[in-house]
Order: structure tokens, then sequence, then C-alpha cells
């Protein structure tokens, strides 16, 4: 991963969020077991995430889904959710996430896009939505006023018609229960196959109960070299959203 993004901008949001983030190069999520018997009863509980820097000792920030019970038991996993990240014996707000209701993640749609939208300390950090694609779902992150930043989609092959299952190692050894999202700057035209990438997003396993009881998952961030504090901010929101379309149900 050689190459990196040049970012001039300012960094932007809450204090407390730059304070955890400016020098994070990266970012543990873990996914609570919260609601697991409400889980095995086919029942969507809603989302707790704890966060850690340097370890999985160091918790700094949880966060919980804010939805509702019936929307969430009809229209999982593309139902309406917000969700504010507060730092641990503070409860101050590093960052808010906003994702509404659209259409499931698709191939060739020409509207109803997923989007996310990140806010900090009352300021936009910029969003992720999803784009027209035929084979590979594929995102692209924005800033406030809408600038692309990032291309992210999952690692590919043949072409770019396939999903790279070993891209993380043999799926039935090293790599198994893994899945990545790759970093892009918007600016490169190739992001297939073994192009290079600047960051990446990757589900890692849990314990083997967690992974056959529950839909609880664990990701690590690892952030481009150049991010802003706001950039950073908008990835870890990226993972919550990955979560949220892609794994959220595949235990039950």
């Amino acid at each position: 991963m050689s190459l990196a993004v040049p970012s001039n901008k300012m960094d932007r949001g809450s204090e407390v969020l730059k304070t955890h983030l400016r020098s994070a190069a990266t970012l543990s999520i873990r996914q609570t077991r919260r609601g697991w018997c409400q889980e095995c009863l086919g029942c969507e509980a809603r989302d707790e995430y704890k966060f850690f820097k340097g370890g999985e000792t160091n918790e700094f920030a949880t966060a919980l889904e804010d939805s509702g019970f019936c929307i969430r038991l009809c229209c999982a996993p593309c139902h309406p959710f917000k969700m504010s990240v507060a730092e641990v014996g503070t409860s101050a707000e590093l960052l808010s996430i906003d994702r509404p209701c659209a259409c499931p993640i698709g191939a060739c749609k020409c509207c109803c896009y997923q989007t996310m939208t990140v806010a900090s300390g009352g300021q936009p950090m910029g969003s992720v939505k999803e784009q027209c694609y035929c084979c590979v779902p594929r995102f692209k992150a924005y800033d406030e006023s809408g600038k692309e930043l990032y291309k992210i989609h999952q690692p590919t092959c043949c072409g770019g018609i396939c999903i790279n299952c070993c891209a993380e190692g043999n799926p039935c050894g090293k790599g198994c229960c893994k899945a990545s999202f790759r970093i892009y700057p918007a600016s490169q035209d190739k992001t297939d196959g073994d192009a290079p990438y600047i960051g990446s997003i990757l589900k890692k396993p849990k314990s083997f109960a967690t992974e056959i009881f529950t839909d609880a998952n664990a990701f690590d961030l690892t952030f481009p070299e150049s991010a802003s504090t706001a950039e950073k901010a908008l990835l870890i929101g990226s993972a919550m959203f990955f979560n949220a379309n892609f794994f959220e149900r595949e235990s039950n």
C-alpha cells in the first residue's frame, strides 16, 4: 500500500474526535453480543459497538444504534437508523451517523442507492454512497461539499467481475471468515485485481460461538496515511455502514 492521498484541509469535527483520531493510523471496532437471545429468535437487535486503538485493552468509545423494534423487524437490513459514537467515561460525542431507508444494495440500480452521512460537533464530515455497478458492489466517499475522496469496494479478480475470496488468505485457512473493503484514491482509475490501495476495512472472525449464534462482527481499520480527522470519521462510519448492509443477517 504505497500510494498516499494529499490532504491540505484543516481538520474539522469535535475536539474529542480530534483528540482520539488525529494521530491514529489504525482502529478496531468490535460489535457486542447485545440482544443475542433476541437474534436467535429471528429478531434483529440494536447494534452496539466498542472502539479500540492500540490494542483491545484500550477502549475509548462506544456506540448504540437508535432505531425502532418494528422497523428493524420488518425492514432489516435496509432499515433507517442513527447512531452516536461517544467517548467512554464522559459520553462526549465523537461523531454521529445517519443511514436513511433505501432499497437494498443491488446490481444495475438507477436510483434509491444506499447512503450514509457522518457529522461531528454539528459539522458535516461527508457521506458514503452506493454506486451503479454490474457485479461487485462499489461505493464512493465524499467530503461535506460533495467532492469525491475515495473509491471503496471489495478486492476483485477475473477482470473485476468477481470478489476475490482469497485476497485475505486461503478461505479454508487464515482467510476463513475474513472479508475486506479496500480504499482507493478517487483519482485512481484502476482499482481491480492487484491495484495498489491506500487503506482497508477488514472484517475479522470472532469466537466460534459468536460466529455461530450471533451476527456480532469485528473490524480492523487501516486509514490512508494522509487522511484528515474528518476523513477518518467518515471511514469509521463506513465500517458500520458496510456491516449493516452486508453482514447483519448472515447468521439468521
